[in-house]
């Protein structure tokens, strides 16, 4: 009974999984190592059974000494049979053998390698004098599993009580201080070493080379390893595979080298660690010079260097060769699935590493948390939303802990499949939110364009006390930057600098881009300019902010600088570029962009190529823009939104409306830019019908609801053609209350047709809405002297004094050689002033003779009629055309921008002055382009 009782009694703890049992004394121990609770690891092996089965014969209680009790527990240490092994340990107790120290060493030794440490540690109590096999085989099971600490301390009490180690017991020891990370101690032993003259063995001296090298002491690693005199593959194994387990990965492929040069042949371990090294320097050359080295010497059909392979190509990005070292594996496990499929997402080949996860499942192997991992990245990637949810199913069923792996990814995948409810509920459902988990959120938010909530989570996390890293950073700046809550990026900026984030790279450059967008250029510089290492992302940013607020020179300039760095430009830097280009008109700059497009690849990106188009549209070139959008291989929305944009903008209304005709035929929905293009179409080209059934059928045919844009284009349309009433009408019926460009549209059409009634109402509700605006004071003041109310005149002028509203000044800009002129009314300042003016006085004899009569009433100062003239011949863009004339060689374009609306009578006079001087001139004001040439324009005096 006793011995059932035991029994019971072992089998009872087994299955409750608990390693430590309160012992009285003297049985109770008395250092940390004896407090060990894990979980034991029971495996059983079928080859081992035949001798087990011995257990079971009917006469084994009879003849206990007939039994070979050591082969026995032998066999169950070697096939962690617990189980089995602790049956024998009851008998033993029973028949009184259990104070023979063989069999008490091979229980030690059974229930260490079995993680069963109480017993073991038991067994080692109970013996009178513990030899050096026991207290070895506790240490070597405790450093097996890592338990370093316990070992330590078993170490000292053996120490203590006089036990000298062997060549066995140092390398245990020392393994448990490389996972302590105890150099001191590891050092104290590596002079007992000495001292007891092991320090020539092969397998202590590979074990002290490990323990400096895990403990950071790479110096006396070396040494060590220099020292011992015969090394054979094991020592040049322990320490290469020390750097790399230490992430030097580039000492660990010299070192291989120079073991390889030494004559010394790698075996697989040698092969393997250095795939893991290349894998993670990313040197697929040198991983494939490895991969030779496995095939040479017969070592390729090896599942761990096969699976390394598969891993290393993977990572390095050759997928080809991953999958067919891959499909060399007779049989791939979980790890080779794992790693293949793991490769394909790393370089978001998702519909491969899909692909895949099929065949996987079909192959018979079921997935684990990891394989399922990369399967839900793909899912994310390619947005199959379907598929994502039976990932997340077959999770459910799995009953797997939710980690950040899991609840991150599936916050993940929920989020890229725009479905940010399901995103949200998972991250609700995960019990402890980690980084990760936050970030996926966080990032999800800002994905789909729910900035604010995006915003309002990041305080939440950091009064969670989460934490937050520089990925967390540029997502929340990214959506400040959409939301323009500059008060909200300088509260970020300041905690980030508080946080010791302020030399991040990302979120250096997030916070430059985040204050462009905000308008704040200023504060963009400082930081772009404070910041030690400015790489291709800084220049991105800040050439996008300079774009962005209308500094395209400033944008230039810094390109400038970034290719005298011998930075290479990206595609995102090009399209900025574009952008500045098209805001100055540089026309000629513009194609030099373009020629970098062609020198660095992009021609093939879609995004460069629509601000190609966008470029040559506003540089006044619709025909090099239409070659641009004729080369996009794949034409979005955008692309067919700004084709026909810049063939509205040019007049070019029929040509607009047949390739929105086109667009509509190729399967693509326009969105409501698009729209508002083609009814800029209609309105410059005068097409009355045409626009009001494009706008009439908005919302039946496309499910677009006009908004203001839409509104001001029809108001705008309806007043130029003389239908104020209309117009009107169209006004008071609007859904909402009109906006400043609506009224303007009005105030235009009022100035165009003078009416005063409708120009005084339009501008007085523009006076509420935009105060501070000059441009409403001007039209309305020149709406009173078209009808000759000088005393109107007078008192809006008057108004303008008394509120401070200043007159925005007209700006004209000229490109010429690679290079942009600016001059306003009057301007001086040039360098060729004298010949600028000399120009003029020439032009206007021409003008005279010509028989061009200027319209001095459109001139509101109270001054002479002689002066009046003068100023009309001094406008900037009679400036800008005047030096265009002088630097640019005769029969060339003159392209020129103005800020404002081209007054009628420079319109006219530009006329007159292309026929005299046989030039085209391209203008282009706040409205439209107008092309002169040869006594004409091409808005036909519509605009």
């Amino acid at each position: 009974m006793k011995l059932l009782s035991l029994k019971n009694s072992l089998q009872k703890h087994v299955h409750h999984q608990r390693l430590y049992l309160l012992f009285k004394k003297p049985f109770a121990l008395k250092t940390h190592s004896k407090h060990i609770q894990t979980s034991t690891v029971i495996i059983e092996n079928p080859e081992n059974k035949t001798l087990l089965s011995l257990t079971h014969n009917s006469n084994f209680d009879s003849t206990p000494t007939s039994i070979p009790y050591s082969k026995l527990l032998s066999q169950c240490t070697i096939s962690k049979s617990l189980t089995r092994g602790m049956e024998i340990h009851a008998r033993l107790i029973r028949f009184g053998l259990l104070k023979d120290p063989d069999f008490r060493n091979h229980l030690v030794n059974l229930y260490s390698k079995c993680r069963f440490f109480v017993y073991a540690r038991k067994l080692v109590d109970e013996s009178p004098e513990p030899d050096l096999v026991s207290w070895s085989a506790l240490i070597s099971g405790y450093a097996q599993h890592g338990f370093g600490r316990e070992a330590i301390s078993a170490f000292e009490e053996m120490h203590l009580l006089g036990v000298k180690c062997n060549e066995f017991t140092f390398p245990s020891v020392l393994k448990a201080c490389s996972i302590k990370k105890e150099l001191k101690l590891g050092m104290q032993v590596h002079g007992v070493v000495v001292v007891t003259g092991f320090e020539f063995d092969e397998f202590v001296a590979n074990s002290l080379v490990v323990m400096y090298a895990k403990c950071g002491d790479f110096v006396d690693a070396r040494r060590l390893f220099d020292s011992i005199p015969e090394r054979s593959v094991v020592s040049w194994n322990s320490l290469f595979s020390s750097y790399v387990g230490s992430d030097f990965y580039k000492e660990a492929v010299d070192l291989f080298q120079e073991m390889v040069l030494s004559g010394i042949r790698p075996n697989e371990f040698s092969l393997s660690s250095m795939i893991n090294a290349c894998a993670s320097l990313g040197d697929g050359g040198q991983g494939s010079k490895i991969h030779g080295y496995l095939i040479k010497l017969g070592y390729d059909s090896d599942p761990f260097s096969a699976n390394a392979l598969v891993d290393m190509y993977a990572k390095v990005g050759n997928l080809e060769d991953a999958v067919a070292v891959f499909e060399e594996i007779n049989r791939p496990d979980i790890i080779s699935w794992n790693a293949v499929i793991a490769g394909c997402v790393l370089h978001e080949h998702h519909d491969l590493a899909l692909k895949l996860f099929r065949e996987m499942k079909s192959s018979g192997t079921y997935p684990n948390m990891f394989t399922l991992s990369s399967a839900l990245k793909a899912c994310a990637g390619m947005g199959i939303k379907e598929l994502g949810r039976q990932l997340h199913s077959s999770l459910i069923k799995m009953d797997v802990k939710w980690d950040y792996v899991v609840g991150g990814g599936l916050v993940d995948m929920y989020a890229k499949c725009d479905s940010m409810d399901d995103s949200r509920l998972i991250f609700d459902l995960i019990p402890e939110k980690d980084l990760v988990a936050w970030n996926a959120v966080i990032s999800g938010y800002s994905q789909n364009g729910e900035d604010i909530e995006a915003v309002s989570l990041f305080p939440l996390m950091y009064r969670e006390g989460v934490g937050f890293n520089h990925t967390t950073l540029s997502v929340v700046l990214k959506s400040i930057a959409s939301l323009q809550a500059i008060d909200v990026c300088k509260q970020v900026h300041a905690l980030s600098i508080k946080s010791g984030f302020e030399s991040d790279n990302y979120v250096v450059n997030s916070l430059t881009d985040t204050y462009g967008k905000c308008g704040h250029v200023k504060d963009a510089t400082t930081i772009f300019k404070e910041f030690p290492v400015v790489d291709l992302m800084a220049f991105t940013s800040m050439i996008a902010a300079y774009a962005q607020d209308g500094q395209g020179e400033e944008a230039l300039k810094l390109y400038l600088e970034m290719q005298d760095r011998e930075i290479k430009p990206d595609s995102f830097v090009c399209s900025s570029l574009l952008n500045a280009c098209a805001n100055l008109s540089a026309y000629e700059q513009g194609k030099q962009v373009h020629v970098h497009l062609i020198k660095f690849g992009f021609m093939s990106d879609t995004f460069a190529g629509n601000s190609l188009v966008n470029m040559y549209a506003k540089c006044g070139s619709i025909d090099d823009a239409d070659c641009a959008f004729s080369e996009i291989p794949v034409r979005g929305i955008v692309s067919w939104s700004a084709m026909i944009g810049g063939l509205a903008q040019h007049g070019h209304g029929k040509e607009a409306l047949k390739l929105f005709n086109q667009m509509l035929k190729d399967g693509v929905s326009p969105n409501h830019i698009t729209l508002v293009s083609v009814l800029c179409a209609c309105n410059h080209a005068g097409l009355v019908n045409e626009a009001k059934q494009y706008f009439q059928s908005m919302e039946k045919l496309f499910g677009i609801q006009p908004m203001q844009e839409h509104y001001a284009c029809m108001i705008d349309l309806l007043g130029r053609a003389g239908k104020l009433d209309e117009a009107m009408e169209l006004l008071n019926t609007m859904p909402f209350q009109a906006n400043a460009s609506v009224w303007g549209a009005l105030l235009g059409a009022a100035r165009i047709h003078k009416n005063i009634e409708l120009g005084q109402h339009a501008a007085e509700m523009l006076f509420t809405l935009e105060p501070n605006k000059s441009g409403t004071h001007v039209l309305l003041a020149n709406i009173y002297a078209s009808v000759g109310m000088w005393e109107n005149v007078a008192i809006v002028r008057r108004l303008m004094k008394d509120s401070k509203v200043k007159k925005e000044p007209a700006v004209s800009w000229v490109e010429v050689k690679d290079k942009v002129y600016t001059f306003i009314v009057g301007d001086r300042s040039h360098a060729r002033t004298d010949e600028i003016y000399a120009k003029l006085d020439e032009l206007r004899n021409l003008l005279n003779k010509a028989g061009y009569v200027p319209m001095v009433e459109i001139d509101l100062h109270d001054v002479e009629q002689s002066e009046k003239e003068q100023l009309l011949y001094h406008h900037s863009e009679r400036l800008a055309v005047a030096f265009g004339l002088i630097a640019t060689p005769p029969g060339a374009t003159i392209r020129i921008k103005k800020n404002l609306r081209v007054c009628m009578d420079c319109h006219a006079a530009l006329k007159f002055i292309s026929k005299i001087v046989s030039r085209e001139i391209i203008v282009r004001d706040i409205n439209r382009f107008h092309h002169f040439k040869d006594g004409s324009c091409s808005c036909r005096d519509y605009w």
